[in-house]
């Protein structure tokens, strides 16, 4: 777990620092955020905070190749994390060409695909899932197919959700840890070697988020542009992949339930639920009104918490609330779904969430600054 942790803290004190570095190359290389129609930012923002975080993720990966413990891992542990990287790394160069020239809808799906595609390609695709009574073994073509669509769909989920300062960089930093926290526990109870791949890239995944988050927090001085989304969406969708071919059987020590089974497939899902809802509200809410999925709106879940009467920083508190209500409550329920106090615990997360959701605009004024 110290390992873990000093991974956690390299990359956050990486992306931090490079996020300096990478506002002055935006700046200077015109990669900025104009004020449109649909954005709540007033002056021009430089991205790249994409390429900041990206530097925080190869960060982590490298230092955990000199730690005592994670050293000793499997070959293919530090095999799957690099292609995840890679994979990263390819699907950044396509949002720093976006943030640059704003490349057309089709072409950014074309490179999401590509860099999925870089995955299968390198062993890291979903191979089977366990399920009452056995396990449901996907053949190659099944099992190229799904990751790619569990991959371009994760990345355009975060994309749609990057609307306010620090929302999807909050998102994905609690979605890391709370999914840390599954695979830990998962490989501990099944007795499997702490090392693993899901559990590393999570720890960097939230260390360069959290690193990120400073920057980017209203008022924001970066924005990680799609550069940032989509790295950010593919890296977390390429851990949870990980997840599923590493363990032939899902045993969380309680044999009384059949849920720990649908663990890894539902726990990706449930970390991203705000996004994911946001991105399916979207894609009908176009298509009803006779436009194109990808055509762009002022409609999303956090422009309507401002209508509701929120201020920009209380609706990405929010919107971090209901992540994280959403995304522990399903791995504590999960995990210790036998002990009282945990559904208690929950139904005092949802309550207080709610409350602020739609109770303190009115005692709380918009114009405040929280």
């Amino acid at each position: 777990m110290r390992e873990y942790l000093l991974v956690f803290l390299v990359a956050g004190t990486v992306s931090y620092l490079l996020c300096v570095v990478a506002r002055e190359l935006a700046m200077h290389s015109g990669a900025v955020a104009q004020v449109r129609d649909r954005d709540v930012h007033a002056i021009p923002i430089p991205y790249f905070g994409g390429v900041a975080m990206l530097g925080g993720l190869w960060a982590g990966y490298l230092l955990a190749h000199q730690l005592p413990f994670l050293s000793t891992a499997s070959p293919t542990i530090f095999h799957d994390a690099r292609t995840v990287l890679i994979g990263g790394t390819i699907i950044c160069a396509v949002g720093v060409l976006d943030d640059l020239i704003e490349l057309d809808a089709l072409t950014k799906l074309g490179g999401q695909i590509v860099a999925a595609a870089f995955l299968v390609l390198n062993g890291v695709q979903l191979l089977s899932f366990r399920v009452p009574g056995g396990q449901f073994v996907l053949d190659p073509t099944q099992g190229l197919l799904l990751t790619i669509v569990l991959v371009v769909a994760t990345v355009n989920a975060v994309n749609f959700v990057d609307g306010l300062d620090g929302l999807a960089g909050g998102v994905i930093a609690i979605g890391a840890v709370a999914f840390f926290a599954f695979s830990y526990k998962l490989a501990d109870v099944n007795g499997e070697t702490l090392a693993i791949t899901a559990a590393l890239l999570s720890a960097v995944l939230g260390g360069a988020c959290m690193g990120f988050l400073p920057h980017n927090f209203s008022p924001a001085r970066i924005f990680m542009g799609d550069s940032g989304s989509m790295l950010l969406g593919l890296v977390l969708a390429g851990s949870a992949v990980t997840l599923t071919g590493q363990f032939a059987t899902v045993d969380l020590g309680s044999p009384a339930s059949t849920l720990p089974m649908f663990l890894p497939l539902l726990l990706p899902v449930s970390i991203l639920l705000v996004p994911f809802l946001d991105l399916v509200l979207a894609v009908v809410r176009r298509t009803r009104a006779g436009k194109m999925f990808y055509q762009p709106d002022k409609k999303h879940l956090h422009h309507r918490l401002l209508e509701f009467g929120h201020s920009q920083r209380r609706a990405v508190l929010i919107m971090w609330l209901w992540a994280a209500l959403i995304a522990f409550g399903t791995v504590f329920a999960c995990l210790y779904y036998s002990q009282p106090v945990t559904w208690a615990a929950i139904a005092v997360w949802l309550v207080a969430t709610l409350a602020a959701t739609f109770v303190l605009p009115r005692v709380h004024r918009p114009g405040e600054l929280v």
